[in-house]
């Protein structure tokens, strides 16, 4: 069931659902999620089950403002609290260490927490519908199967999770790709998945330089992830993904010739040896063949499509999608990250 999230009706029956440990698709800027009150321990692991996902990969919880992270995190470093001065509300999350006996289980166990207040105005009507209950926070996932791609429309989450859940629609995310999570419990800031916000904003905001996670050995083979969306493998459609420069693409399209059949292209220029990517506007599952779209040249706007168009690709029957590689820059980290990890 999808109802407008703009509606104050919505946002109270959306409340009253949570109140009684159902679930429900809540619209962030970012992604989807898939959120349930965070202090219920049945409502939280209602979420693991309905994505698929181990019970040790811990949950982002949101608030709805600076003051709420303090009913889950204890000993904050002054340089989290800048941050979170600088980019509250907003598609940043911060990993602080847990306060004792407070959302163990939406922690994946571990004593650390990650938190984060969103800037979408249905999340914070519903947070602070919520809060006002007693709800302290909403553990939020993105609201598709564990390892899949991301959601960025009310439609999307629907599709995957089926019709009986209850959607909040706040229109199409705006910034495409999940927050940019910052670990602060090592004493300074490490960067463990980029997004919108980026390393040098991070720096110039907390007035300390962002190590990367491999830096100190923030993920060590074997052990649990310290936050979501870390793993190797991850917002992968059923197609399988190629990241590729454009020269080779083009090349290794002439080199199929008429035996391309289910492929789809995003990149930024048209590869020349694509001469059939005009047959498939009649409509979807084109059977044989290329799809090419184009890749935006700016990064904020390719993060915006970007799991739209993975989606759209499978949604028309491509078994491979080819990509070409974004650039090495500092605004493509975030999409880079995404698409390395759907090729993984």
């Amino acid at each position: 069931m999808i109802l407008d999230g703009h509606q104050a009706q919505a946002i109270d029956q959306a409340t009253a659902a949570l109140q009684s440990g159902e679930l429900v698709g809540l619209p962030t800027e970012t992604v989807y999620g898939l959120a349930g009150d965070a202090g219920n321990e049945a409502a939280v692991a209602l979420i693991f089950k309905t994505k698929g996902r181990p019970a040790d990969h811990p949950l982002i919880v949101h608030v709805a403002s600076q003051a709420g992270a303090q009913r889950f995190a204890a000993g904050v470093p002054d340089f989290a609290h800048r941050l979170m001065a600088a980019f509250w509300p907003g598609p940043l999350t911060l990993i602080l260490p847990r306060l004792p006996g407070v959302a163990a289980v939406a922690a994946g166990g571990q004593d650390s927490i990650g938190l984060r207040c969103p800037a979408h105005p249905v999340a914070l009507a519903l947070l602070q519908a919520c809060e006002a209950q007693g709800m302290a926070g909403l553990a939020a996932p993105s609201a598709n199967l564990f390892g899949r791609v991301s959601p960025t429309t009310a439609a999307h989450v629907q599709s995957e999770l089926g019709a009986n859940l209850l959607v909040l629609d706040g229109g199409a995310c705006e910034v495409g790709i999940e927050s940019t999570i910052i670990d602060c419990t090592r004493g300074a800031p490490v960067l463990l998945r980029p997004g919108q916000i980026s390393r040098l904003q991070i720096a110039a905001a907390c007035g300390l330089a962002v190590q990367g996670k491999d830096d100190v050995l923030a993920t060590v083979p074997g052990v649990a992830p310290r936050a979501s969306g870390t793993l190797a493998s991850h917002y992968a459609p059923h197609a399988q993904v190629r990241l590729m420069s454009l020269q080779a693409m083009t090349t290794a399209l002439a080199a199929l010739g008429p035996h391309a059949n289910n492929l789809a292209v995003w990149s930024q220029e048209h590869p020349q040896a694509i001469e059939t990517a005009e047959a498939f506007e009649a409509g979807p599952g084109w059977g044989s063949g290329v799809l090419w779209l184009q890749m935006p040249h700016k990064a904020v706007d390719a993060a915006h499509a970007l799991f739209g168009v993975l989606r759209g690709f499978d949604a028309r029957g491509a078994r491979q999608i080819w990509i070409e590689t974004p650039p090495d820059t500092p605004d493509w980290e975030g999409v880079r990250d995404r698409l390395q990890r759907a090729a993984a």
